[in-house]
């Protein structure tokens, strides 16, 4: 059952990316606190944190931001690197400043190394493995949070 939510949260926040970039030219700072769930389970995307002036030109509002860590401009590209980074978090239970992450050690790469050893299951958040979990969906989310996430935007 918990596979089967966060496919179908996978697959709303898509499409709400998809919605906010190619419709409404908005970005968004893309983490899981910023998505809610309602009572149907319908995911909404917003920007919680940050309170805004919604006054300011849409060129000023897409400006050099924190959001993002580096102080790039916010793109499409970074909102799909952090789809990537929301997937992975999920997926395991970690968070990208866990302090399992040093020395070289990322979110991203442990989840690459997870996938090329093929221990996903060993990576997973428990919570998902309570059902009879498939492990193919498993590797399939992964793979989409491990491509999203790439360290270059072209790859």
């Amino acid at each position: 059952m918990w596979l089967m939510l966060l496919i179908i949260y996978t697959i709303v926040v898509a499409y709400a990316l998809d919605y906010l970039h190619y419709r409404c030219g908005v970005r968004r700072d893309l983490k899981p606190s910023n998505i809610l769930l309602d009572a149907n389970m319908v995911a909404h995307v917003g920007d919680f944190g940050l309170a805004k002036i919604f006054s300011l030109e849409l060129s000023d509002a897409n400006k050099s931001s924190s959001e993002y860590g580096l102080g790039n401009e916010v793109s499409p590209s970074g909102d799909i690197y952090s789809y990537g980074i929301l997937l992975l978090e999920m997926l395991t239970g970690k968070k990208p400043v866990d302090s399992m992450f040093r020395e070289g050690l990322s979110l991203h790469s442990h989840a690459t190394s997870a996938l090329a050893g093929d221990f996903v299951l060993q990576i997973a958040d428990p919570m998902l493995l309570r059902d009879d979990v498939k492990e193919g969906s498993l590797i399939s989310l992964l793979e989409i949070g491990v491509r999203c996430s790439s360290e270059y935007p072209q790859d």
